[in-house]
């Protein structure tokens, strides 16, 4: 924080991590605020989905196999219509949950990047500051966030596509198991190379549909450009990021949604649940503050001037104008 601006491009791993937790101690109070009131309510949820889902597939599974043993009675026809309404109610909620989770993980992302940002320019902070800023950046932050959907789905096909036709060609040209085996590797590696590259890109370019006048494929572009020769920094950071919520998650799966089956008690399975809460959302609060750090040492890198009268100037552009739109 105390940095000169053209010094932190010499930022590493560390460098970043520690500035990261240098500004998460000093702020304690406004970031654990935003975490209570934006991050908590996200990383619940995120957690907390899999139980409903799991339940409502698991009722579902059930009356299907019920429906196949009792065909043709009347059974079978009350069973049928309890599908209808179990897969529309697990349609209903996955829609509601993916709605949530948009919500809140812009409301995160844009309250935690206009803190990072005032900070570094000395700029006055406070908790309904900081609220009052989201509005203005919601409409560019989404922008982005449908941009990189579109590009994920793109890619998601192209990979399902690239495992069908390898899958035919096994059972259509009896290709040697071993082939096969390299050939899903090889889809499977490519995907997650991409996905974690598209994944930091995009992180990247939300900040800066935060701070800069920019979005979408604007934004997205802007980030791929400026995370040039820190890559691998970037690269280290994504995967870390991206390990510490999968290990969460697949947590989450083992002892709480899936813990009967591994001789978990149902008040252990609640204990972990509660616990595993807290992990989650440090981790995605220092992603956040890793990637705002991470924004301006690429700036600095590449010797884009961070004029912090400038930046502060346009930080209080944000904040009146969502002022007089409220």
């Amino acid at each position: 924080m105390d940095r000169e601006p053209e010094d932190r491009q010499f930022l590493g791993i560390m460098g970043i991590a520690g500035e990261a937790f240098k500004i998460l101690r000093s702020y304690a109070k406004l970031l654990g605020t935003l975490t209570l009131t934006l991050i908590l309510p996200l990383c619940f949820v995120i957690l907390g989905h899999n139980l409903v889902s799991d339940y409502l597939l698991y009722k579902i599974h059930w009356n299907e196999i019920f429906y196949r043993v009792e065909a043709g009675t009347p059974a079978a026809e009350k069973t049928m219509r309890e599908l209808s309404r179990e897969w529309t109610e697990l349609f209903g909620f996955l829609a509601a949950y993916a709605l949530f989770v948009f919500a809140f993980s812009l409301l995160s992302t844009a309250a935690v990047v206009y803190t990072v940002a005032s900070i570094y320019t000395g700029k006055e902070i406070s908790y309904t500051r900081v609220m009052s800023v989201v509005p203005k950046v919601w409409k560019r932050l989404m922008l982005t966030f449908l941009w990189f959907s579109l590009i994920f789905f793109v890619y998601f096909a192209a990979s399902i596509s690239a495992l069908f036709l390898l899958i035919y060609s096994v059972g259509v040209k009896k290709m040697n198991s071993g082939i096969f085996y390299l050939g899903l590797i090889l889809i499977i590696g490519i995907f997650l190379c991409i996905h974690v590259y598209i994944s930091m890109v995009w992180h990247l370019a939300c900040v800066i549909s935060v701070l800069e006048e920019r979005n979408g494929p604007d934004a997205m572009w802007k980030g791929k450009n400026l995370i040039r020769g820190k890559r691998t920094t970037a690269l280290v950071l994504e995967t870390l990021f991206l390990i510490f919520t999968g290990v969460i998650g697949w947590f989450f799966g083992y002892a709480v949604v899936h813990g009967e089956r591994h001789g978990v008690g149902r008040s252990a399975r609640g204990l972990y649940g509660g616990l595993l809460v807290g992990p989650l959302c440090f981790v995605h609060l220092m992603g956040l503050l890793t990637q705002s750090v991470l924004y301006f040492v690429c700036k600095s890198y590449h010797h884009e001037s961070i004029d912090k009268s400038s930046l502060s100037d346009q930080l209080a552009k944000l904040t009146l104008v969502t002022t007089c739109l409220l």
